[in-house]
């Protein structure tokens, strides 16, 4: 054999496993060629590249996962799988990942972005594999309490925030109730039930106040805390939102 054959056909050979085990070696981080690690099943390598099992190493199914990414302000992240890819460099997964789960190249593939934030927009922003992670967070019927600060300028109208906390009425549109509360001079802290595109600026707007900055920094139960600008991480199995 002198042609170039695909990595998992090779292992599979080599090992006298199945097709699917070697796969699943391979997607699992287990397998290297000429030393380096490869977790690309359908890879050609050639019959002069050393192809080796790591020890400890098991065939199992790779368990999808739920990614959080603290979005740059300026970001567009479109739903379409390259510009998830680009917003999910592995290069950017963040070091002290409370996870202890060891981030795959498999993680990363076939990811869904959810809630996604307005471009101009920074802050928690969540991608999943997991079915019932998109099922929760796309429901129209149980809304989960999203957070935001807000740096704001302008002065806000007398009794504005508790026309917020009651629901008022901009440009024509009726807008969720929100919990608005002063953080400093200039910031607001910001909780609403999963705003539309744009509502939290018409929010701001409709008391008099000019929006200069906006960050999310909590979905539901689980908060943004230390994760870095442009980097993610993976949720724990204990974490819920």
């Amino acid at each position: 054999m002198t042609d170039p054959v695909r990595l998992a056909k090779r292992l599979a050979e080599q090992l006298g496993c199945s097709r699917r085990e070697a796969e699943l070696y391979i997607e699992g981080g287990w397998v290297t060629v000429d030393g380096e690690l490869v977790e690309a099943p359908f890879l050609k390598v050639s019959p002069s590249q050393r192809v080796e099992l790591r020890d400890g190493a098991t065939a199992r199914e790779i368990a999808p996962v739920t990614l959080l990414l603290h979005k740059p302000a300026g970001l567009a992240i479109e739903a379409d799988p390259d510009s998830v890819r680009r917003a999910l460099l592995a290069s950017e997964h963040w070091g002290d990942d409370p996870s202890r789960i060891e981030p795959l190249q498999r993680h990363l593939l076939q990811q869904n972005i959810l809630l996604p934030l307005d471009p101009e927009a920074s802050g928690l922003t969540v991608f999943s594999q997991q079915r019932e992670v998109i099922r929760l967070l796309t429901s129209t019927r149980d809304k989960l309490e999203q957070e935001y600060v807000v740096e704001v300028s302008g002065e806000a109208e007398d009794n504005g925030f508790a026309l917020l906390a009651k629901g008022i009425g901009h440009r024509g549109k009726i807008l969720p109730k929100a919990k608005v509360s002063w953080q400093s001079e200039n910031r607001l802290r910001l909780v609403i039930k999963e705003p539309a595109p744009g509502e939290v600026r018409l929010l701001c707007e409709a008391i008099g106040l000019r929006v200069l900055g906006c960050k999310r920094i909590r979905i539901g139960r689980l908060s943004m805390a230390k994760l870095p600008v442009g980097h993610w991480r993976i949720v724990g199995e204990h974490e819920r939102f």
